[in-house]
């Protein structure tokens, strides 16, 4: 079996015409596209709906990624885009409990009930924060862009990005102390 592409290698080859490789594009970021997208409030079919236009969206403007630029930070720019168009047109859906996944290691029946009461909070509490605070979290904690990558796909210079990255950790951690039930390390 042969080594799995890079991503800038499966992008050369896209550009050059092998277009049945963008599958393997899709295959690496769906769930991560998907997480944003849930994550900034859509339901689970708007959330699935978002992150196929991302995709199209994302091949048919192909051409416009310059070199210099990370795929992934690019391509979440579209996905926060689409989620702003998307919202725009509709108010949003609640976030639905089915949307953190499942442990996968092998921890007991307790740790996996404990774990998912947790992301259910830290989920309840995220959902709290004004929209500007969480997309922010969300871009910096879930998809792992650094600072300049989130100015770029929101628009903000790095010091207001860090500025609100560390407002709403404040704020969560705040709302942590007077909810009393969550007492899990932060960040």
């Amino acid at each position: 079996m042969s080594e799995p592409l890079t991503e800038s290698e499966l992008l050369r080859r896209i550009a050059e015409g092998d277009k049945q490789r963008y599958a393997e594009i899709v295959d690496r970021y769906k769930g991560k596209i998907y997480g944003l997208l849930r994550g900034m409030g859509a339901g689970h079919q708007d959330a699935q709906d978002l992150a196929q236009e991302t995709f199209i969206r994302a091949y048919r403007r192909l051409g416009d990624l310059h070199e210099r630029e990370r795929f992934s930070a690019w391509l979440y720019s579209i996905a926060v885009n689409a989620m702003r168009d998307f919202a725009r047109k509709r108010i949003i859906r609640p976030i639905g409990e089915e949307r953190m996944p499942e442990p996968s290691s092998g921890e007991t029946p307790e740790q996996r009930v404990l774990e998912r009461e947790m992301r259910r909070e830290v989920q309840v509490m995220l959902e709290a924060l004004p929209d500007k605070y969480r997309l922010v979290l969300l871009l910096r904690y879930t998809n792992e862009l650094s600072y300049e990558e989130i100015a770029n796909i929101t628009g903000l210079g790095t010091g207001q990005v860090r500025n609100r990255i560390h407002r709403a950790k404040k704020m969560l951690y705040k709302k942590m102390q007077t909810e009393g039930g969550l007492r899990y390390e932060m960040f």
